[in-house]
């Protein structure tokens, strides 16, 4: 096997891994979540930096964090999320409601 296939494997996996681990934080998390397959896959690989993260950081592990951490990680980076776009919604519907009246 060469090293680019190798390399578009390890990519592919990375992705699916996003995947599985985006869609487990989306089932975890309570709310609902308007977003595709694109921003699941997204979701999922930051959740894993976040993971791998705080992996580091906690536990000085350098070996990877796996489907796990990165769920836990997606699970963060998605409350975080609903924190941010929560309070940014309620803060515009109550400026409309006065504005409008």
């Amino acid at each position: 096997m060469t090293a680019g296939y190798a390399r578009c494997m390890s990519i592919i996996a990375f992705l699916v891994i996003g995947l599985i681990a985006g869609a487990l934080a989306r089932l975890i998390v309570p709310g609902r979540d308007p977003m595709g397959l694109v921003a699941t896959i997204v979701l999922g690989v930051v959740g894993s930096v976040v993971g791998g993260f705080l992996a580091r950081a906690l536990f000085h592990d350098t070996n990877g964090v796996g489907l796990f951490g990165s769920t836990v990680g997606a699970v963060i980076v998605l409350m975080v999320w609903h924190a941010f776009t929560r309070r940014q919604r309620s803060g515009l519907r109550g400026m409309r409601s006065r504005v409008v009246q």
